[in-house]
């Protein structure tokens, strides 16, 4: 899938979990922000392993950065599209965050924490459904997808993705926000603190 597609099926997975959830804790509204922030981080960060990924293009060092790092994960889609990678790039994101917990204690760490995993699984999920698939179970290396069958499956940024997937997305976002308006005002009037 494409970097849009991913951040759109990251923040369409977050407001999922967020709306379907029966009781939602008070944040601040510094917090919701950088969940979100975090979770767009997150559905695009499985893609850290490619030199050509979009995040590296918008750093002046990046492509230098991306090509170093790719040959240590293994290359695109090994490592960090598996469920090992879920686990490493969960811990070090969660070491990150209590490394900055002390200069933002107005944050809550474990809300963001959580918001970043979701876009991260969220990544892999999608990646699940193009020809290429995905190596869940690493280090057996054999990249499973759906459906099983790779003809079947979606070709990356081709029309599936662009007319059909995307739109999809955005037209579940539409659908989540219709009929939870009443939620998300709730959620912006009285637990945002």
């Amino acid at each position: 899938m494409t970097g849009r597609t991913h951040d759109l099926a990251a923040f369409t997975a977050l407001g999922v979990v967020v709306l379907l959830h029966p009781e939602l804790p008070k944040i601040t509204l510094a917090t919701g922000l950088v969940a979100v922030i975090a979770n767009m981080i997150g559905g695009i960060a499985p893609d850290l392993d490619q030199p050509t990924a979009p995040f590296w293009r918008n750093l002046p060092v990046g492509k230098y950065v991306g090509k170093v790092l790719s040959p240590l994960t293994g290359g695109h889609r090994f490592l960090s599209h598996s469920l090992l990678g879920i686990g490493i790039f969960g811990a070090g994101f969660y070491y990150l965050l209590q490394i900055l917990k002390p200069s933002f204690p107005a944050l809550d760490m474990h809300l963001i924490w959580l918001a970043f995993m979701i876009g991260f699984i969220s990544h892999l999920c999608m990646d699940s459904f193009t020809r290429e698939g995905v190596p869940w179970f690493l280090p057996i290396p054999i990249k499973l997808g759906l459906p099983p069958v790779r003809s079947l499956r979606v070709p990356t940024g081709g029309f599936l993705e662009r007319f059909i997937i995307f739109p999809g997305l955005i037209l579940i976002n539409g659908y989540l926000f219709y009929i939870n308006h009443n939620k998300i005002l709730d959620l912006l009037h009285h637990h945002l603190k």
